[in-house]
């Protein structure tokens, strides 16, 4: 059980311990398992970097991200990002760049298109993520999946049955189409996202509704 003050000082740490942030630039608070990220870095792939140091600490419930990113200089033009941005897309092997469109615009990236697979739209991030100049991703990338028979529920189930980090019998399956609904409970935020990936990996799924609660035995300051 944690105290406000021993979820903040964790989630400290777990930054401090991240070997390319610097813990003096993040400032973090935590309420009630909220935790909420602020400051400013120089690269967009410190603040990917201190969400998910941030979502891995034990007791984390929520996280609010309200890191800046700002390049002290020589910053780049938005034609250049663009060109860097789809060089990426396209050196990325995951990637099927051809059914994909990219928007730049103050030095945030917003990706449009279809792919067939979530691990390919995953991956269209994290290509972009190191490039200098980017402040920012917003994904819309949709799955259209090339198999189109229905769902079996059954074969999320056991997705999720087999990974042995994941109490799958807490978690609820529910199947309409090609749409997949997680509802139950789950023991950390972490948990939480490692339950999505693991549903994703079933073939024919186009959309994921995440329901999950994360519920911690946490002891809040009265």
């Amino acid at each position: 059980m944690k105290t406000d003050e021993e979820l903040q000082r964790d989630v400290q740490n777990a930054i401090k311990w991240e070997p390319q942030l610097h813990a003096a630039e993040i400032g973090v608070t935590a309420k009630n398992g909220i935790v909420t990220l602020m400051g400013t870095v120089d690269a967009y792939f410190k603040k990917i970097e201190a969400e998910s140091a941030a979502k891995n600490v034990d007791g984390v419930k929520a996280v609010v991200e309200e890191i800046d990113v700002r390049y002290s200089s020589n910053t780049k033009s938005d034609n250049d990002i663009a060109n860097d941005v789809l060089k990426a897309l396209i050196d990325c092997w995951s990637v099927p760049n051809e059914n994909l469109k990219v928007k730049v615009e103050d030095g945030w990236i917003t990706l449009e298109g279809h792919v067939t697979w979530n691990y390919q739209k995953e991956a269209a991030n994290n290509a972009i993520a190191y490039l200098p100049g980017v402040k920012g991703v917003t994904n819309h990338i949709k799955i259209k999946s090339e198999i189109q028979n229905e769902i079996e529920k059954k074969d999320v189930e056991r997705a999720l049955k087999n990974n042995w980090t994941l109490r799958s019998q807490d978690i609820l399956v529910r199947v309409d189409g090609t749409k997949v609904t997680l509802t139950g409970v789950v023991s950390s935020l972490y948990q939480k996202d490692l339950a999505e990936k693991t549903a994703w990996k079933t073939p024919g799924i186009w959309s994921v509704d995440n329901q999950l609660v994360v519920e911690h035995k946490y002891t809040p300051i009265v």
